[in-house]
């Protein structure tokens, strides 16, 4: 039945008649997959050939050309297991270097897949081969490591079947990789954001929203905003005006199905593949309990919703035990769109599909003002992104937001830095944005403990600060106000050195931290060496997350954010771990 509905979308966009009725449609609820299938091809093995090409992809009534691996978007499941030797011949059919990041896989940085840090790429009609042993169990991903490549479509799961038993019990699973997708060019959206950082913003605060009460806002707190020429409503710099949101690489309307019988436990193994979208998940009726995050299984929290940031992964196990359909809902956090899927015990079942919730506020304590609730407000509206922050106490205190005297003794305060959180808060306990206030439980970051000790629980012998930086009006960002393009210094480990970082976010955007080769240690303050072991965290606005490293991996390793546009902007730099002193190499 999907598969003769799909012919008659098909007819009818051919002959026009969709078209206009789509047309009516808002980009987030518009179809976005190239064929109606239940499971994603699977490929497994010692030796996996994969072909990076450009396949056309039909959207809305349009077609583009997007960038896929074996023809099919997302890319097949790789399915390895823990102890076999990866084998995978990677062959370019594109007419520019391409690159594949085995994203969250231990292994040697040759074998790590990025240009320019640890291999040249592959070139045009060239092959490269990919080798090394498989060293972890859990869920992961690909993706290009090659320009804007990943915004179209270049990404794909993997899934490694661990070598002994499974901690994790469960009838049958699926996997749901979360994407976004846009006709625009990806250069065109950067563009276009370096020119006006809220082009694609178009739930702004509005006149009749303050007099009719729908933006939530007083007076008082819009002369505010207004004052700092910031937008509280700037959350996702692309979002569903122009993105539709793909699960599996089907739009919402394409309903995406992933079948159960009642009462099996059924894994969920969720990718967030985006190249610029946070979601909230949840499946409106019944619980999730998240078993695994990133690839490492966790002891098991039953919640009702989570976020997940870009390149992050959570495996859930639900228990359906009625015979009826459920949404799976993967709603934007500005709430500009969402992704749509449904388990259900047969084929053409559906769930009702909830509405979008009311578009959250960004609140001082996104600015990086958490200890200031009690400021005065009024006080503040004449402040903008260069000008005067309150103190602690509240008074203005002649305190600049890019005042070289407030900021750290090794970041570089230029025009490439408009803000500096004046008083950063630890927000891994916190809900994060949008989730607030919802009535069910919400997965949160100090929920997340090892199921197995922590290897290495030696105290750390330094410390390093990590500043998060950006001026959102020139839509520049970087590390410490430096973007990659100025020539940084690489961050330096020794080999097995055991290191605690502070990412502080002095930005009012949140930034997922993605460290290659290495898996560190949210510092939550859970049990004793059991903390949650993670290759990418969420760094929210106006917060400072926490994490111990050891550098075991020797080599170059990329550090950055995976907001596409971020890293591109600037936000990378390189980790270097080098033996020490008279070690082997």
């Amino acid at each position: 039945m999907n598969l003769d509905r799909r012919a008659l979308l098909r007819a009818a966009v051919a002959g026009g008649g969709l078209a206009g009725l789509q047309g009516l449609a808002p980009a987030w609820a518009q179809t976005g997959s190239p064929g109606l299938r239940s499971d994603l091809p699977t490929l497994t093995g010692p030796n996996i050939d994969l072909t990076v090409g450009h396949t056309p992809f039909a959207v809305n009534g349009r077609t583009a050309m997007a960038t896929t691996i074996n023809g099919v978007l997302p890319a097949p499941v790789l399915r390895l297991r823990e102890g076999q030797n990866a084998r995978l011949a990677v062959t370019n059919q594109l007419d520019e270097d391409t690159s594949i990041h085995w994203h969250g896989i231990l292994l040697p940085f040759q074998m790590d897949g990025v240009p320019g840090v640890s291999f040249p790429g592959i070139r045009p009609r060239e092959t490269f081969v990919y080798e090394f042993p498989v060293r972890q169990s859990g869920t992961f991903w690909y993706h290009s490591h090659s320009g804007l490549q990943e915004a179209l479509g270049h990404y794909g799961p993997i899934v490694i079947d661990p070598a002994g038993a499974d901690p994790v019990g469960y009838d049958r699973e699926h996997v749901l990789v979360l994407s976004d997708w846009s006709f625009m060019h990806p250069h065109e959206i950067f563009e276009k954001l370096k020119k006006s950082p809220g082009y694609f913003n178009r739930q702004r605060t509005t006149l009749a929203g303050l007099l009719d009460g729908g933006d939530r806002m007083s007076l008082e707190e819009r002369r505010m905003w207004g004052g700092m020429r910031m937008d509280p409503r700037d959350i996702l710099d692309v979002n569903g005006s122009t993105y539709t949101y793909l699960i599996n690489g089907h739009g919402p309307r394409e309903n995406w199905t992933g079948l159960f019988r009642p009462g099996e436990r059924v894994r969920l193994r969720i990718i967030n593949a985006s190249a610029m979208s946070i979601f909230n998940v949840r499946i409106p009726g019944l619980p999730m309990t998240v078993v695994q995050a990133d690839g490492e299984n966790v002891r098991p929290v039953e919640i009702d919703e989570f976020q997940i940031s870009v390149a992050e992964t959570y495996d859930v196990i639900v228990t359906p035990t009625e015979d009826r359909a459920y949404t799976i809902v993967t709603e934007a956090i500005d709430r500009s769109g969402m992704g749509r899927a449904t388990l259900a015990p047969r084929l053409g079942m559906t769930a009702e599909v909830p509405p979008l919730r009311e578009v959250p506020n960004l609140t001082m304590r996104d600015m990086g003002m958490g200890g200031m609730g009690g400021m005065d407000h009024g006080a503040m509206a004449g402040m903008d992104h260069g000008a005067a922050v309150p103190s602690p106490g509240g008074s203005m205190a002649g305190m600049n937001m890019r005042d070289p005297e407030n900021a750290p003794p090794d970041m570089a305060v230029g025009v490439g830095v408009d803000m500096i959180a004046m008083d950063p808060a630890n927000r891994l306990g916190e809900r994060p944005i949008g989730l607030a206030n919802v009535d069910h439980r919400v997965l949160v970051y100090t929920d997340l403990v090892s199921l197995q000790p922590n290897k290495d629980q030696r105290p750390p012998s330094r410390t390093m600060e990590i500043h998060l930086t950006g001026n959102m009006e020139r839509f520049m960002w970087g590390f410490d106000g430096r973007k990659f393009s100025e020539l940084v210094e690489p961050i330096r480990f020794e080999r097995n050195e055991r290191v605690r970082v502070t990412l502080v976010n002095d930005s009012m955007m949140a930034h997922p931290i993605h460290l290659h080769g290495h898996f560190f240690e949210l510092v939550t303050g859970g049990p004793a060496g059991h903390q949650p072991l993670k290759h990418t965290v969420n760094v929210p606005p106006g917060g400072k997350v926490s994490f111990d490293l050891t550098a075991d991996n020797p080599g170059d390793w990329a550090f950055h954010c995976h907001l596409l546009l971020h890293m591109h902007a600037g936000m990378f730099n390189v980790v270097t771990v080098r033996p020490m002193e008279g070690a082997a190499s």
